[in-house]
């Protein structure tokens, strides 16, 4: 029983290691690839493109916008993020609603729509009360 638990024991050991040795080599890669103008992401949600890079203090400076600099500590850099691939074709959006219903516009609907944009409120109201009367 006390050979099992030392062989657990060890066996949690080796892989608490192994997973730390794995995320520095993950972290040094990461790093190795810094260089001026690459997008990033900080561990706390910032996204920026790098600046310069100071090895002998470990800092980052970033820019967050135009004219907006942040420094911060190299190990808080997290991801190299990647420029979104645009679409080849744009999508067309159509002018108004009623390219989307799939049905033509008659000129009496065109006439009522804009006569409705000058209302005031209380002939909206009384517009619409008529509307609802004549569908009963």
């Amino acid at each position: 029983m006390t050979i099992l638990l030392f062989v657990m024991l060890g066996l949690f050991i080796f892989m608490m290691f192994r997973r730390n040795k794995k995320t520095q080599q993950q972290q040094a890669t990461l790093q190795s690839q810094f260089a001026p103008g690459v997008e990033v992401m900080t561990s706390f949600g910032l996204y920026g493109r790098i600046v310069s890079i100071d090895e002998d203090e470990n800092k980052v400076l970033l820019e967050l916008s135009p004219g907006n600099l942040a420094t911060v500590h190299r190990q808080a850099v997290t991801k190299i993020v990647e420029p979104a691939v645009a679409p080849e074709e744009p999508t067309v959006v159509p002018d108004d609603a009623s390219s989307l219903t799939g049905q033509d516009e008659t000129p009496a609907d065109a006439v009522n729509r804009t006569d409705t944009v000058n209302e005031t409120p209380e002939e909206s109201l009384k517009r619409l009360n008529d509307e609802g009367k004549k569908d009963s």
